[in-house]
């Protein structure tokens, strides 16, 4: 059985070559699938910011023994009925407590309500208030970092590759990864919290940097491209995507296999609540990021190219030469099949009764004897 290392070596070498930039339409059309049905959860199902971006009291208990989720939930409503809180384990013994802006006179009541129903003495139970204008503050801010992230990437991708072409296709991946990220929190509604949008920020980078490694080997490959006649660029570009597959791969595989252990066994075994925000974005940005690198961003890109007159002229002459080479192999092939056939001899059909016969080459055919 062949090796996964042997595989690597044949799409590097392109003894084995996967189209991806051939077959660039059904990646676009998963990708779209994969995006409407994000932004119809977002649409439909909304995020579910943290306290940071929407303001309120929080309360954390600490040294509980009681873990249920339903004590705290009760708590806050016995003295609050209107009230909505969201109630989440931190690490082995916390519980923090979410709830909309409480009124100053209704605070101790509250905070004696769930000192008593998590078991604790009142001093265990801390409050946090946060104002709505400092969660609209660091929406703002958010914002304003992604933006200016985006920004960036594209000056200098540019700047890098010299190509303006490398930076959209970048830029269009980048976007696909952040919709569906934010896709998937809407539909398992976690919280959107400042930890989130670094999550969302690192896995912008991690993609690029996917992205790049394989655009740095679409350079390579098609630097001399216009003067060749053996590739066109979608071909030198697919071949660049093939090369690079195996190590996008085991790279995504490496960074996924300690993130999944923050996601699954921290925030769900253990109860550390406060890296799921985090883990969530990394875990898909990272998966959806090597998708988009080699999916989305060199098909686009050679999409992109391929209206140049230049490519388009060069594609032509590859198109040209190939045809010669195909008559060069088939002048010959069609010349020993003629001699083949003269060697033989050839049916031919008589003149005065139409039966076959065949003729010798270079021979006479001997009249026919009358009988005595």
């Amino acid at each position: 059985m062949p090796s996964f290392a042997a595989f690597g070596n044949d799409l590097y070498t392109g003894r084995r070559s996967i189209d991806f930039v051939g077959r660039r339409r059904l990646w676009y059309l998963i990708a779209a699938a994969l995006m409407l049905v994000s932004l119809g959860a977002v649409g439909l199902r909304g995020l579910n910011p943290g306290i940071e971006f929407r303001g309120g009291t929080e309360f954390r208990i600490s040294g509980t023994s009681v873990t249920s989720d339903v004590a705290g939930v009760q708590a806050v409503t016995s003295v609050i009925p209107q009230s909505r809180p969201l109630v989440t384990r931190v690490g082995g013994d916390s519980i923090r407590v979410q709830a909309d802006a409480i009124e100053d006179a209704d605070l101790p009541r509250v905070q004696a309500a769930l000192a008593k129903a998590y078991q604790v003495p009142a001093d265990q139970v801390s409050r946090n208030f946060v104002g709505p204008t400092w969660g609209a503050d660091v929406t703002r801010q958010a914002l304003i970092g992604l933006f200016a992230f985006l920004g960036l990437v594209a000056i200098v991708i540019a700047l890098y590759f010299r190509t303006w072409t490398m930076a959209v296709s970048a830029l269009v991946a980048l976007v696909h990864d952040l919709v569906l990220t934010v896709g998937v929190y809407a539909l398992v509604g976690f919280e959107v919290t400042p930890a989130s949008v670094i999550g969302f920020l690192t896995i912008l980078g991690y993609s690029l940097y996917d992205t790049v490694v394989v655009f740095d080997k679409v350079r390579e490959n098609t630097e001399h491209v216009l003067g060749s006649t053996k590739r066109t660029f979608g071909e030198a570009a697919n071949l660049a995507v093939n090369q690079t597959l195996v190590r996008s791969i085991n790279t995504s595989v490496v960074a996924l296999l300690p993130v999944a252990a923050i996601l699954f066994i921290g925030a769900y075994l253990l109860g550390a609540g406060t890296l799921k925000d985090i883990a969530l974005a990394l875990f898909v940005g990272i998966a959806a990021g090597t998708y988009s690198s080699i999916f989305i961003a060199t098909p686009l890109l050679v999409q992109l190219r391929e209206r140049d007159p230049e490519q388009k002229a060069q594609a032509e002459r590859v198109a040209r030469r190939r045809a010669e080479l195909r008559t060069e192999r088939e002048e010959p092939m069609a010349a020993v099949a003629a001699a083949t056939r003269d060697e033989v001899g050839e049916p031919t059909e008589n003149a005065s009764d139409g039966a076959p016969s065949l003729r010798a080459h270079g021979q006479r055919q001997q009249p026919r004897r009358k009988g005595r």
